[in-house]
């Protein structure tokens, strides 16, 4: 994608005045010929302001340019400028490209797996950010990448642990942070829990019963994820609400 950042120097007592003609006159037409406004922004000076404008690519703005400069809503900004003292100083203009894409996205897609050794005891982690319980491992899939193969990544990157991964267990959607979290089952094949320097700080085979996982686990998104996983055949869906935790909803299969 292609960037345009244009820049005006104004007097204070022109702002007002330019923002009208802007936002009569120059926005919709961008808009109407295929131009996106990243944003627009003034200085608390009112004395600068700053434009940037996005295009597929070079090819893309000459053509949103050319168009505009022929169109009869531009003929008519032009004209109705000419009665207007000068809306701005100086102007000048760059092009810019980026440098990857920090948005937000409005759901995100995660894994975490309920492993168990041969002793069936179950695979539970610690990381720093939320290092007040330990939970199952897991994170985000990445572009391209199956929900399996994301699962068992983020598996050994977290603990050093292989795992054969299994059965879906569970689908936990949570509003507040619009993360969709796919629980499986699975099996650890090689390895030694270690925790990984950046992902974790602590990791163990734990033996888990229904009486002790709030021992280990103590928040209770992440509890019942554990409980649901040693119900054999169910594959449970919730989805609830964090800051404080409220359960919204819940279905079984089972049920």
């Amino acid at each position: 994608m292609l960037f345009r950042r244009k820049m005006y120097t104004i007097k204070p007592e022109m702002l007002e005045t330019f923002n009208h003609f802007f936002h009569t006159y120059l926005l919709p037409n961008q808009l109407t010929h295929g131009a996106r406004l990243i944003g627009r922004w003034v200085n608390v000076d009112k004395t600068e302001i700053m434009a940037m404008w996005g295009y597929r690519d070079r090819e893309d703005f000459e053509r949103v340019d050319q168009e505009i400069r022929v169109s009869e809503l531009h003929e008519t900004a032009q004209n109705f400028r000419k009665t207007l003292p000068p809306l701005f100083e100086t102007s000048s203009e760059d092009f810019m490209e980026w440098t990857g894409d920090y948005s937000t996205p409005r759901y995100v897609v995660a894994v975490s797996a309920f492993i168990q050794n041969e002793a069936g005891e179950v695979l539970l982690v610690r990381n720093g950010h939320r290092s007040d319980t330990y939970e199952m491992p897991g994170g985000r899939v990445e572009p391209g990448e199956s929900l399996k193969k994301a699962v068992a990544r983020e598996i050994f990157e977290e603990t050093g642990i292989h795992a054969k991964i299994g059965d879906m267990v569970g689908v936990y959607q949570n509003v507040t942070s619009g993360v969709f979290c796919i629980v499986y089952a699975g099996k650890a094949v090689a390895g030694t829990p270690t925790p990984q320097p950046g992902e974790t700080i602590d990791v163990q085979f734990v033996e888990l019963n229904e009486t002790n996982i709030n021992e280990w686990v103590t928040r209770e998104q992440f509890a019942t994820r554990i409980h649901d996983a040693m119900k054999p055949g169910n594959v449970a869906y919730e989805s609830y609400e964090t800051k404080p935790y409220r359960l919204l909803e819940r279905v079984d299969s089972k049920e």
